[in-house]
């Protein structure tokens, strides 16, 4: 933001959408943030250098670490979810990883929703479990759930408040409030809300990931994940962090938490997560993601929009079972939806057909407008069936619990002419 504005004024989401973390370029005066696509940066001298390597001074050393394009980036995450800091990866899943790397060690337990993206349920359930990191999944739909999975080793607890795919909305207060009682941290994967549909750190959320891959980044040409703190967890209150509270021996024993108070979780996952295994943001992915976040908030209206008109007309249809979209009135959800989303019920959403697998496939293969793609919050319509592509790992019931069944065809509603949208998937209906 301008320095010469009020510091005491509150910007609203859509200015913070376009303005947050950048300023003119001092140099040459370059409105829009440059893609600084070099590899290290030039010290100042050699006390400097040893400075900035002992995490004394802030700046730039090398760019699996920090990057001028993708500060921006960070800045104006941390901004659009009122937290304190944030970190960039390569993927959603480069940070997820980073995320749980922070914070646990070998023997540690943490719990997740069963109803996640597919992907994460196999980098919970299976690869964490090979680095001695347990998880339970649980159902979410009943808060309890999670405070009867809490252990003495449980160090988290994760979930996406609006899940994919199956268009469910958790009762995030409810859960927040579990995990305060553990004193763990609460992290939210905010992919599919958006920070301009929820902000979760409003509602007791420590933590936040994205994958910017999807909405953030929009078009579909950017991969990217981020990590934002809010920087209200203490994580000295007891001795279950010891990453946080004890000294890291890769600095000197330098204590996080001590040293960088409430944005020391982020800089631990910088300084020790992105330095060691290197899952950098590329520079051009970070600016095309920025680029995209300033029209985020038309953009999720419009997506919003076009999902409840085609969410309406599948209910209608009598070849559909269900459509599982917390927008309408008859699903389950709904009252939660306008508690948390009061924008809108997000644009992902699942609906269920007569005539089992065999009429899934025949749906994705049918339509002409919708691209049949494994991605999401596209500027473009999607289809997929989960139960053939991204939860096709898991088993029967594991697909059934996440809501990704059979018979399941996940939509990720784009921006295109809501009327032509609901005319090929009507095509594709009369096919099966």
């Amino acid at each position: 933001m301008d320095k010469k504005t009020d510091s005491s004024w509150q910007y609203g989401d859509e200015t913070k959408a376009v303005h947050a973390g950048a300023q003119p370029d001092p140099v040459t005066g370059a409105r829009n943030t440059p893609i600084y696509q070099t590899t290290s940066y030039v010290f100042d001298s050699v006390e400097h250098a040893a400075d900035l390597f002992n995490l004394q001074t802030f700046g730039f050393i090398y760019s699996r670490l920090t990057n001028p394009t993708v500060a921006v980036l960070e800045e104006r995450m941390a901004a659009l979810e009122n937290g304190r800091a944030s970190v960039c990866a390569a993927s959603g899943h480069a940070i997820q990883f980073l995320t749980f790397f922070s914070l646990l060690e070998p023997g540690d337990h943490f719990i997740a929703s069963r109803n996640l993206y597919g992907g994460s349920i196999t980098q919970f359930g299976v690869s964490f479990k090979r680095l001695g990191w347990n998880v339970t999944f649980v159902d979410p739909t009943d808060p309890e759930n999670f405070r009867n999975a809490v252990t003495a080793k449980t160090k988290a607890i994760f979930i996406e408040v609006l899940a994919n795919p199956g268009g469910i909305v958790l009762d995030l207060e409810a859960i927040s409030a579990v995990a305060k009682d553990a004193h763990v941290p609460l992290i939210v994967d905010n992919t599919l809300a958006t920070p301009y549909l929820l902000q979760p750190m409003n509602w007791g959320a420590d933590l936040v990931v994205h994958s910017t891959t999807k909405f953030l980044s929009g078009h579909g040409t950017s991969m990217g994940g981020v990590l934002i703190e809010s920087g209200k967890f203490d994580w000295a209150a007891d001795d279950r962090f010891p990453t946080m509270t004890q000294p890291d021996p890769a600095y000197h024993g330098l204590t996080f938490y001590e040293t960088f108070g409430d944005f020391g979780f982020t800089m631990k996952t910088r300084a020790v997560g992105l330095r060691d295994f290197g899952p950098a943001m590329a520079p051009a992915n970070a600016f095309y993601t920025i680029t995209a976040i300033e029209s985020l908030p038309a953009r999720m209206d419009r997506h919003v929009s076009n999902a409840m008109a085609v969410a309406e007309f599948l209910e209608a249809h009598p070849k559909v079972k269900r459509v599982s979209y917390a927008g309408l009135r008859s699903s389950p959800y709904y009252d939660l939806a306008k508690k948390y989303l009061p924008k809108g019920a997000g644009a992902v959403f699942t609906f269920e057909l007569t005539g089992g697998y065999e009429a899934g496939v025949k749906m994705v293969e049918s339509v002409n407008l919708f691209s049949h793609l494994a991605n999401v919050g596209d500027t473009r319509s999607l289809i997929l069936h989960p139960a053939s592509t991204t939860h096709r790992q898991l088993t029967d019931q594991q697909r059934d619990a996440a809501g990704a069944g059979a018979d399941v065809i996940r939509l990720s509603i784009g921006q295109e002419t809501a009327a032509d949208l609901i005319h090929d998937l009507d095509r594709g209906l009369s096919a099966v």
